[in-house]
C-alpha cells in the first residue's frame, strides 16, 4: 500500500483549483444540458444509484478518479481481496469478504487457503440453525427453543441487531433479543420477558474476556442456574469465540462453539459466525442469500472500472465534501422503518474505521479524515432534523435509501412514503427562491406588510447534495449488497486518506481507565485523578 499524503499529490492541487471555480455554482444549472441524470446514474442488479444531485461535474469526477489512481486504489483492492496484511498495525489480513466467498475461491493467509475453513464454519452454522428451528436441539427440560439472546457489544452486536431488525419480515419462528450494554437494568429488563426453559443464549466475544459481554453473560448464567439448576448451562448457551479454555470453564457445550478469525474485524463480522443470531432469526437459506448479496457487490467492487464502480464513486464524492467543502457530517436516511438501525450500524463501521489522526507513516495528519455519520428513517426524520438540513447553516450531504416495492401486498401507503422520498431530494437541490416564495404568499390572505415580514423565512437556498439509492425490494440479498457498498466505501476512503481503516486503538484508553476505576469504586477508595473526576467520584460514592 502506498503511504503518500494525498494533499501533496498533483491531483489534489488540481482539485483545489477546480473547487474554487465551481464551489458556488448551483446544481440546478448543471442539469441544463438534460444529460446529467443519465450520465451520473449507475444501474446494477436491483439497484439504481443516482449521484447526479451533487455539486460535481464530469471534470470533478475525472479529477477524483485521478486521485484514486495516484493513491494506488486498484492495487490496494487486489491486496485486500488476496489476503495481504493491510491491517499493518496489527499484522493482519482484512478478509470479511472471504467469509462470504464462493466455494471455488482460493484465498491465502500465511500460505494457507482459508476458504475450506470458511465453508466448514458456514456448514456448521447451517446445521445448528436448522436443528434449533426444527426443534431437533432442545433445552434442558426437553422443550424447543422459542427465544434467542445475542450477548455481545460493538461489532458483535450492532451488525447482527441491524440485520435482524431489517429482515424482520423474513423471520423464522424464533424471537431474537440483543444484550450489549453493561447496564444491568437493561439485562434484567430483557430477562423479564424470557422463559429460561425455552431460551438459548449466544455469547459473542473473540477473547471471551470483553468486560461488558462477560458481565452480562455471568448475570444471565446465574439467572439460568437459579431457575433451572447448574446442569442447564450446557443446553442453553452457545459461544462465538476463540478462547476455548474460558468457554470450557463457563460450561458451554463444545458442539455449540463457533470459531472466529483474527482477519475479520468485529464491525465487519456479521457475515461470519458472529452472524449466528442472524441465521437463527431468518433461517439458514435467507442467511445464505444475505451472503450472496454481499458477494455480488464484492465482485462488482473488485472487477468494475472505477468510473462505474458504485462504492468507489460514493467514497470519492464523500471525500470531495469532507475535504473541499469541509463538511463534517453525512446523514443516512432510509425510507424503510426496517432499516432504522442502519445509521447506528454505519456510525460504528465508518467512525471506528476512519476516525484516525495518524497516517500510515505514523505521522500526524493535517487534513480531515472520517465522517460523522447520523440519521434516521424517513418520514420520521422529516419531522425531526430536516429543518437543519434545509435551512440550517451547515452543508450536510445525505444518502437517501428507498425501495420500489413494499414487502406487504396489503401496503396501500407505499406511494405516500416514496412521494416524500423523491420530493425531499428535489427540494434539497432546487430550494425555493424569494420570487417563488413571494408568489406563493400572494395567494394567501396576508397583507403586503405581513408578506414582506414573512418572506425571508420562506426562502430555501437549495443546492443541498444527495445520493439516491433506489432498490427494487428489501430482501436478504439486496440488504447484503447494500451493506457491502458501505463497507467498500469505507475502504476506498481509508486508502485515499492514507490511514489504516481496520484497527481501532482509539477505544482502548477509556477501557483501561475504566478497569482501574472499577476497583477504586468497588473498594470505595478513589485514587488521585483530575479535580473534576475526584469530585464526581466522591459524589457517586457519597464520601
Amino acid at each position: 500500500m502506498k503511504k503518500n499524503n494525498p494533499t501533496l499529490t498533483s491531483t489534489w492541487k488540481n482539485l483545489t483549483s477546480h473547487f474554487n471555480k465551481i464551489k458556488n455554482i448551483e446544481m440546478k444549472q448543471m442539469f441544463a444540458d438534460g444529460k446529467k441524470a443519465e450520465d451520473f446514474t449507475i444501474s446494477w442488479e436491483n439497484f439504481t444509484v443516482d449521484f447526479s444531485k451533487n455539486r460535481i461535474t464530469k471534470k470533478t469526477l475525472d479529477l477524483l478518479f485521478n486521485l484514486a489512481s495516484e493513491c494506488n486504489l486498484q492495487q490496494s483492492i487486489e491486496d485486500q481481496f488476496s489476503g495481504e496484511k493491510i491491517n499493518q498495525t496489527e499484522g493482519r489480513a482484512v478478509l470479511h469478504t472471504a467469509v462470504r466467498a464462493e466455494k471455488n475461491k482460493k484465498i491465502f493467509v500465511d500460505n494457507k487457503d482459508v476458504v475450506p475453513q470458511v465453508l466448514e464454519s458456514r456448514k456448521k452454522i447451517k446445521r445448528f440453525t436448522d436443528d434449533i428451528i426444527s426443534g431437533e436441539i432442545k433445552g434442558s427440560t426437553n422443550k424447543i427453543f422459542t427465544d434467542i439472546v445475542n450477548i455481545g457489544i460493538g461489532g458483535s452486536d450492532l451488525g447482527p441487531a441491524m440485520v435482524v431488525e431489517a429482515l424482520k419480515y423474513y423471520s423464522s419462528r424464533l424471537k431474537t433479543h440483543f444484550i450489549s450494554n453493561v447496564d444491568g437494568d437493561h439485562v434484567l429488563e430483557i430477562l423479564k420477558e424470557l422463559n429460561p426453559e425455552t431460551t438459548l443464549f449466544i455469547v459473542v466475544s473473540k477473547t471471551f474476556t470483553t468486560q461488558e459481554t462477560l458481565s452480562n453473560a455471568i448475570t444471565i448464567k446465574n439467572w439460568l442456574i437459579k431457575n433451572l439448576g447448574e446442569d442447564s448451562v450446557i443446553n442453553h448457551f452457545a459461544a462465538v469465540s476463540t478462547n476455548t479454555a474460558e468457554i470450557k470453564n463457563f460450561g458451554i457445550n463444545p458442539n455449540y462453539v463457533f470459531s472466529m478469525n483474527d482477519w475479520v474485524g468485529g464491525r465487519f463480522s456479521l457475515w461470519s459466525s458472529v452472524g449466528l443470531s442472524i441465521s437463527l432469526s431468518i433461517g439458514s437459506k435467507n442467511f445464505e442469500s444475505l451472503l450472496k448479496g454481499a458477494r455480488k457487490m464484492d465482485n462488482h467492487f473488485q472487477s468494475t472500472p472505477i468510473e462505474k464502480n458504485i462504492p468507489v464513486i460514493l467514497a470519492l464524492i464523500s471525500i470531495w465534501y469532507n475535504n473541499f467543502f469541509k463538511c463534517e457530517t453525512e446523514a443516512v436516511i432510509p425510507y424503510s422503518e426496517y432499516l432504522k438501525k442502519l445509521p447506528a450500524y454505519l456510525q460504528q463501521a465508518v467512525m471506528e474505521s476512519n476516525g484516525k489522526n495518524t497516517d500510515r507513516n505514523g505521522q500526524n495528519i493535517s487534513y480531515q479524515t472520517g465522517n460523522i455519520i447520523w440519521g434516521s428513517t424517513g418520514t420520521n426524520s422529516q419531522h425531526a432534523f430536516f429543518q437543519l438540513i434545509h435551512q440550517g447553516t451547515k452543508l450536510i450531504p445525505c444518502d437517501f435509501i428507498g425501495f420500489s416495492d413494499p414487502l406487504f401486498k396489503e401496503n396501500k401507503q407505499h406511494n405516500k412514503l416514496m412521494s416524500n422520498f423523491f420530493a425531499q431530494t428535489e427540494a434539497l437541490m432546487m430550494g425555493k427562491t424569494i420570487l417563488e416564495a413571494q408568489e406563493e404568499l400572494k395567494d394567501s390572505s396576508l397583507s403586503e406588510n405581513q408578506i414582506k415580514s414573512l418572506l425571508p423565512f420562506k426562502v430555501f437556498e437549495g443546492n443541498k447534495p444527495t445520493n439516491t439509492l433506489l432498490i427494487q425490494k428489501l430482501t436478504p440479498e439486496t440488504l447484503g449488497s447494500l451493506i457491502a457498498i458501505y463497507e467498500h466505501k469505507i475502504f476506498v476512503q481509508g486508502i485515499v486518506w492514507n490511514i489504516f481503516s481496520y484497527d481501532q486503538w482509539g477505544v482502548e484508553l477509556g477501557k483501561q481507565l475504566a478497569s482501574k476505576l472499577l476497583k477504586e469504586i468497588e473498594e470505595k477508595d478513589p485514587k488521585k485523578h483530575d479535580d473534576s473526576t475526584n469530585s464526581l467520584l466522591k459524589n457517586f460514592l457519597k464520601l
